[in-house]
């Protein structure tokens, strides 16, 4: 004799409430956030130190970059420093501007 399993269409009905969809997206991605890594002021000097080289002398930079938990890297070269603002403005594609507050870098590394 077979089971006969309904496979599933049994968990469906847990999947028709959006809200509940919404909530455990929610709290999977809060899962995965972290805190700010705390620089001191050797690290943010040293940062400060290598963009003004890749500005210097037109070499690309690859940012690291923190943004509420999580965080990603911005590629490209320094176009501007903006010291009344506090930003960067990095060229990531040619004519491609995109703005990056210096509180949010967490990493400079200088790419060839």
């Amino acid at each position: 004799m077979a089971i006969r399993d309904r496979g599933m269409m049994k968990w469906q009905a847990a999947f028709q409430l959006p809200e509940l969809a919404k909530t455990q997206r929610d709290f999977w991605q809060d899962s995965e956030r972290h805190a700010k890594p705390l620089l001191d002021e050797h690290e943010t000097e040293e940062f400060d130190l290598r963009i003004i080289y890749a500005k210097e002398y037109g070499h690309s930079v690859k940012l690291t970059v923190w943004d509420e938990g999580f965080t990603h890297d911005v590629n490209g070269r320094v176009h501007y420093v903006e010291p009344n603002r506090h930003e960067l403005l990095i060229e990531v594609k040619p004519g491609e501007l995109e703005r990056v507050a210096f509180e949010s870098v967490v990493g400079v590394k200088v790419v060839d």
